[in-house]
């Protein structure tokens, strides 16, 4: 049973909108993939460049800063659902086209492609 301060932040972050929801990792206990100081600049380009363009709330995409996504290599690291695109070396330049060309055109950024579901494109 959801009780009404659930059901209220359900609302408040518009969950029944999402589209597509990218997770970054960038804030490791143990920072692996990248320097910690860079990870968490691109979380905070990510989070203002999506509020920015009104992507986030009711623009359809959520965001999330993960600690660890276990590839630890070439960092930070992004991963893009329900599409399945991994990508790696997530600056702010790079989540900028990962933005327009993915998140907003539909378009994985190829060069930055580290894995992608077979079945989503």
């Amino acid at each position: 049973m959801i009780n009404d301060a659930l059901k209220e932040r359900i609302a408040q972050l518009h969950l029944p909108d999402i589209k597509k929801h990218i997770f970054l990792c960038c804030d490791q206990s143990n920072p692996k993939c990248c320097d910690k100081e860079e990870g968490l600049l691109s979380w905070e380009y990510l989070k203002n460049r999506l509020k920015e363009l009104h992507l986030s709330d009711q623009g359809g995409i959520f965001r999330t800063k993960a600690n660890c996504l276990r590839v630890c290599r070439q960092g930070p690291i992004a991963v893009v659902y329900p599409d399945g695109v991994w990508y790696h070396s997530c600056t702010p330049a790079v989540l900028e086209r990962i933005i327009q060309e993915h998140l907003v055109a539909g378009q994985p950024v190829k060069e930055y492609v580290l894995s992608i579901n077979k079945e989503s494109f």
